[in-house]
């Protein structure tokens, strides 16, 4: 029985062609490509592109040969399809899933949606469904990412497309070695979706060792929370261990925030004086201690009903944003001084008082004291004078 076409007024035919095997292909996108309607493929390079009778259908790739970048490329063939589709009815057809890792479609939707163009897409078997097939994994928490714009939680499973070649790979490979260890486990999936179809086991470190094409894909497992050691994640789930009422430590869940103050103010000392010295490894490790003072203070706070540290992040993210409408509104301010001098302003809006003196910690000593006095008032426009000889 054939696919029935939509009966609604569509000028724009969005399909996608699968991974790899034309068998894979649906009967309703299929009907479109051999409905007559004039056809324009992403790319030609595309094993289903070559099982099927595209020999009349339009392609892109000679847009991928002289565009400066892949922005270009696709800004160039977002136009070059929605120009075809103004004037008569016209089928896009993309590798995989129209809206799996597919950034022309989604630029494409958005640029129709401006211009009027009625516009469908169509479902279809993407990389990431004959991955999972070739995996025997179930891919409820997966992570699918480009790897041209990566953004992972290391503690979920990872799919990532986009890899062409050993440069891209080498590229990858590095971003991926600033958040796994290089003997992490990683699998290539090549050919996904067609009798050809394999996949390789390598260490991270490894992963560029060999040619890769755009045919491949790569499959990263997750990591254990304690084994999460280069994010932010992993750290808070090892205080969180600590302060697990079954099984942590001791110590830490008798804790307060009055008993953990002066652990906080040794180690704000001791960062200091790690940058007095000059020594990057040693700022490095005292900055830690400042973190976990954070998390600690954050841990007791939980456990008390207080707040949480996801209530502390939002509080200094909405203060850092609110005090910068220079980077993330229209202000203007060209100077640091000009940065100081709206800072001050929407300072004193959110927390008015009387005396610039107002809001100095009691608690600093004397010469951090001073050294607050003095920024405050030179920040509003007081300082004084440089005395040369003895007073």
């Amino acid at each position: 029985m054939t696919a029935k076409l939509p009966d609604m007024d569509v000028r724009l035919h969005i399909v996608g062609l699968g991974p790899g095997d034309a068998g894979l292909v649906t009967g309703q996108v299929r009907a479109l490509l051999e409905s007559g309607r004039p056809v324009i493929l992403r790319t030609r390079h595309h094993p289903t592109v070559s099982q099927l009778s595209a020999a009349e259908w339009a392609d892109c790739d000679d847009l991928y040969a002289t565009g400066a970048s892949f922005e270009a490329v696709y800004a160039a063939i977002v136009e070059r399809v929605l120009s075809a589709a103004a004037e008569h009815e016209t089928v896009y057809a993309v590798p995989g899933h129209p809206l799996i890792a597919e950034r022309t479609v989604t630029e494409i939707l958005a640029g129709a949606r401006e211009r009027g163009v009625p516009t469908a897409v169509y479902p279809a078997v993407s990389y990431a469904d004959a991955a999972a097939t070739e995996l025997g994994v179930d891919f409820g928490s997966i992570q699918l990412c480009d790897a041209l714009d990566l953004r992972l939680d290391a503690q979920r499973p990872a799919l990532l497309s986009q890899l062409f070649d050993r440069d891209s790979a080498t590229a990858l490979k590095l971003q991926l070695l600033d958040i796994y260890p290089p003997e992490h486990p990683v699998t290539i999936l090549s050919a996904l979706g067609g009798p050809e179809a394999s996949q390789r086991h390598v260490a991270l470190a490894e992963l560029d060792h060999r040619p890769l094409s755009y045919l491949d894909s790569l499959y990263v497992p997750p990591l254990a929370p304690l084994d999460d050691l280069r994010r932010f994640d992993g750290l808070q789930a090892i205080v969180e261990r600590l302060y697990d009422p079954e099984g942590g430590c001791p110590w830490d869940l008798e804790q307060t925030h009055l008993s953990l103050r002066p652990h906080l103010l040794e180690e704000s000392y001791e960062a200091i004086e790690a940058i007095d010295s000059g020594d990057p490894g040693r700022l490095t490790e005292e900055l830690g201690d400042v973190l976990l003072q954070v998390l600690m203070h954050s841990a007791v706070a939980s456990r008390a009903g207080e707040f949480s540290f996801a209530d502390v992040a939002e509080h200094i993210a909405r203060k850092l944003i609110h005090r910068h409408p220079h980077v993330f509104g229209d202000t203007a301010a060209a100077s640091a001084e000009q940065v100081y001098q709206n800072w001050e302003k929407l300072k004193q809006q959110e927390k008015p008082r009387d005396s610039i003196l107002e809001g100095v910690p009691a608690t600093l000593p004397a010469l951090a004291a001073s050294q607050s006095i003095q920024g405050r008032a030179r920040r509003v426009g007081f300082d004084w004078p440089d005395v040369e000889g003895p007073l």
